[in-house]
């Protein structure tokens, strides 16, 4: 059956089921490559829907045999699907299908991971299980039976029963098809227990490979501080009797939340100070409380339909962001979040893939799972918070919990509680939900007799489909400095709502300094002249820990721009300012590991653009380079001072004051090794007891030009370790000579470890190519036909890691007209291969354009 022509579907075309759905049944017989899915589901009319045609979903599944209230029946297969006619009345539908796990490269529905039968079902891959309305608001209660020899066989809920040779369990809580899951193999569990506020004990595990148990502590203690967490500042208790993690190699993505049953990525529950580092056990602790916060917000609640999706994934995502801020360092989680936000979802709104936080159309729904629903999402969330004060906030969430638990909810949903429960009016911020795009924030300011004006123009600029944008509501945290450093006005929000709006500050004896987006209190771009003499004293005055690091970066890019455009050296006022806050040992050590930063080619490169320039990717890795030379030259009396001084002899933690000691510390290496010949990355290399340090000081020796042994001896060290030799691959390809990236990819994809099945090894040699600008956008197009070469390969096995990775390409139509040639030549030549999957073909189409 040939698959028809990718129909796009509209959010306003929206119409209720018409049927729903009110128990289901399901028996698993696994075999590999002939597994049998038993389905007997409770059907009824939907009172409130206007047609009685009976559909459901169904993708790659061979019907052995269908029956309504006993009887057989032949349905009429259709694309997608199938339909039959049914009673006008409730109905008992049973069907067995046959499905091939073993065969299912695309790692969606059922499928085997390393003799492992795993799921994965968001956003639409239950229709590849068994035939059902695969919609996330047809909510039931699920009871499976799983029939193997397997060990251990687990699904959703709570456990009712088990034997040799099978498992039964339930889940109470009404739940779409999309939260479903099963896992089978031999497993190995990490059990431990946990007491919920009201008293109720909850049986924890983590299951992993054999060999993994040791790696699984950290994840269990995330997962018991996220539950503390919930309950504590949400009120929010766990309502299972188990909660069952399961790690899996090979995985599209980094978790999901299954009600109950967890199913992450390994690289993202599994860790051990020998072979994760601080990055990886920061990123562990907020996955694993991601996906525990969704079991009120994304199970409990979730989405009405898929247009929704920033519902469940923006609150959730901003509900981690808080969590890690309570765990770790407030200040430099948002500076972390800034920075990933300007990388990706600015990049994104930037774009031919921008589009709404809640888009009003899609072809496919997988392409959605984006940085502007995920973080512009949690963006709105914290604006609204800021809006409305914390106290409401926690009120209307309250609100929200109480009016919605086991509903299928919408943004109007949302909204309504927040405007019921404050007295607000929302429908202007609820612009944010339907405007693509990242709004221009400029500003001017004038003093006058002691009254300071503050003047904000906002504008947007057109997107894909939306050339008019309307002014937005925009919270603006601002302070103001007096000359001498001191704090005159203290953070104060301004809410704009206008096109254009003043505000004024009275009383002042002096012209102050703005600090303004204090936080970053709205995703907005801030257009206002400033000189190097303001950064530089807001770098050192600004009482905002974020605003003190934006000066910084500003006064960087302000350099690197000049010795770019004009082959200007290294500015020496920068030089001098970076040297300060390295020196002032009262600021945390890991906000000054964040201000020794440098920002990033892709920022400049946007820079340059704005400014009204053709990037040059080889010019902006040379000023870089040039200016980490400098730096290091500038203080390399204070570094090595540093670097002994935040070394940690202490046993290894992964906490925030071991890790923001070690981040300084390499920070000031990565600077030494450029002046010292990695004489001390070597030492540290070799005197490494945890993967932090041991890696920090490879990538050191990579950057002196002395790695080459020890890229040879990690390897041998590791090369038992899938996940340590991720971070192998990667390594190398990011930190090599721009104009030998290409052939160091294309090398390593010869290299017998790699695999184009395994979703994390393909990102860490692909993906790592892609995000080196300069290696990428190498000016014979290497870089490019490389990709597509594998992009190509991978389609036909794997749609979505294949459509994701094509976000590589996005930026195509900054760079000059040779580069653009040579890139529509790849995109015309992947979009010309027959069978292309509706995902690749999607991104392709939005990225080309015309």
């Amino acid at each position: 059956m040939k698959d028809a022509a990718p129909q796009k579907i509209y959010l306003s075309d929206y119409q209720v089921p018409n049927y729903l759905v009110e128990d289901v049944h399901l028996t698993f017989r696994l075999a590999p490559e002939a597994t049998r899915v038993l389905s007997r589901i409770t059907f009824r009319p939907n009172p409130d829907a206007s047609s009685k045609d009976f559909f459901l979903h169904g993708e790659d599944l061979q019907l052995i045999s269908a029956k309504i209230d006993g009887a057989e029946v032949t349905p009429d297969l259709v694309v997608g699907g199938l339909t039959c006619a049914v009673p006008d009345a409730p109905f008992v539908w049973e069907a067995e299908v046959e499905i091939s796990p073993a065969t299912n490269t695309a790692l969606e529905g059922l499928y085997m991971s390393n003799g492992m039968y795993c799921t994965q079902c968001e956003a639409e891959g239950f229709r590849k299980i068994t035939y059902y309305p695969d919609r996330p608001d047809v909510m039931s209660v699920f009871t499976v039976r799983i029939e193997s020899d397997l060990p251990v066989l687990l699904s959703n809920g709570n456990p009712v029963t088990s034997g040799e040779g099978f498992a039964e369990w339930h889940d109470p809580w009404p739940k779409p098809a999309y939260l479903f899951a099963l896992v089978g193999g031999e497993l190995i569990n990490h059990p431990d227990t946990f007491t919920t506020k009201s008293g109720k004990e909850v049986e924890l595990n983590i299951y992993v490979r054999p060999g993994d148990e040791g790696k699984c502590a950290f994840g269990m203690e995330a997962l018991k501080k996220s539950m503390v967490w919930d309950e504590e500042v949400y009120g929010r208790e766990y309502d299972l009797d188990i909660f069952n993690i399961v790690a899996v190699d090979d995985f599209n993505m980094g978790a999901m939340e299954n009600k109950g049953l967890n199913i992450f990525n390994s690289s993202c529950v599994l860790a051990s100070a020998e072979t994760s580092t601080d990055m990886n056990f920061e990123r562990i602790e907020a996955i694993i409380a991601h996906e525990y916060f969704h079991n009120w917000t994304g199970n409990r609640i979730t989405c009405r339909d898929w247009f929704q999706l920033c519902l469940k994934e923006g609150l959730t995502v901003y509900r981690d962001a808080q969590f890690t801020a309570d765990m770790r360092s407030e200040p430099v989680k948002r500076i972390e979040d800034v920075i990933a936000l300007r990388a990706r979802q600015f990049r994104e709104d930037n774009g031919p893939l921008a589009h709404p936080v809640r888009p009003d159309s899609f072809v496919e729904i997988n392409n959605f799972y984006t940085a502007t629903v995920y973080e512009k999402g949690a963006e709105l969330i914290g604006m609204l918070k800021t809006l409305v004060g914390d106290a409401a906030y926690y009120k209307a969430l309250d609100l929200y919990f109480d009016r919605h638990d086991g509903d299928a909810a919408t943004i109007e949903d949302w909204l309504t509680v927040f405007e019921e429960s404050t007295g607000r009016d929302l429908s202007q911020f609820k612009r944010w939900y339907e405007q693509a795009g990242t709004p221009r924030l400029a500003v001017e300011e004038a003093y006058e007799d002691g009254t300071f004006t503050l003047t904000f123009k906002q504008s947007t600029p057109p997107t894909p489909g939306q050339d008019q944008k309307d002014p937005r509501v925009i919270p603006i945290a601002v302070g103001l400095l007096n000359p001498n450093g001191d704090e005159v006005v203290p953070t104060t929000v301004l809410e704009m709502t206008e096109a254009t709006q003043s505000f004024r500050f009275e009383g002042l004896t002096a012209r102050p300094t703005p600090s303004i987006l204090r936080s970053f209190s709205a995703p907005v771009i801030l257009e206002r002249a400033s000189s190097n003499a303001e950064r530089a004293f807001l770098l050192a005055h600004d009482t905002d820990p974020f605003n003190k690091w934006e000066a910084g970066r500003a006064l960087a890019r302000a350099g690197l721009v000049e010795m770019i455009l004009n082959g200007a050296a290294p500015d020496g006022a920068y030089l001098d300012a970076v040297l300060q806050v390295l020196r002032d040992d009262s600021l945390d050590p890991a906000f000054r590991a964040l201000a020794l930063g440098l920002p990033s080619q892709d920022d400049l490169a946007q820079t340059l653009v704005d400014q009204g320039h053709t990037p040059d990717p080889q010019a902006i890795y040379e000023a870089l380079e040039t200016l980490k030379m400098a730096m290091a030259t500038h203080m390399q009396d204070v570094l090595p001072r540093i670097y002994a001084q935040y070394q940690v002899t202490e046993a290894y933690q992964p906490d925030a004051a071991q890790s923001g000691a070690r981040s300084l510390a390499n920070a000031a290496l990565s600077l030494i090794s450029r002046v010292d010949g990695g004489t001390a990355a070597q030492a540290q290399y070799d005197s490494a007891d945890n993967m932090t340090q041991q890696l920090a000081g490879l990538a050191a020796l990579l950057t002196a030009g002395k790695g080459a042994q020890a890229v040879a001896t990690f390897y041998e060290q590791w090369k038992e370790d899938r996940l340590v030799i991720d971070k192998w691959f990667g390594l190398q390809i990011s930190l090599a000579d721009p104009a030998q990236a290409a052939e160091v990819a294309e090398q390593l994809t010869q290299h017998p470890d790699f695999t184009m099945k395994n979703p994390n090894r393909f990102r860490a040699t692909l993906g790592a190519l892609a995000m080196s600008p300069a290696g990428f956008h190498r000016a014979d197009g290497a870089g490019y036909k490389l990709l597509a070469d594998w992009l190509i390969k991978l389609d036909p096995l794997n749609p979505q890691t294949t459509a994701r990775m094509c976000s590589a390409f996005e930026t195509w139509k900054r760079y000059d007209s040779d580069r653009q040639a040579l890139i529509a030549a790849q995109l015309d030549r992947i979009l010309a291969q027959d069978g292309l999957s509706r995902d690749t073909t999607e991104m392709l189409t939005r990225i080309r354009g015309s």
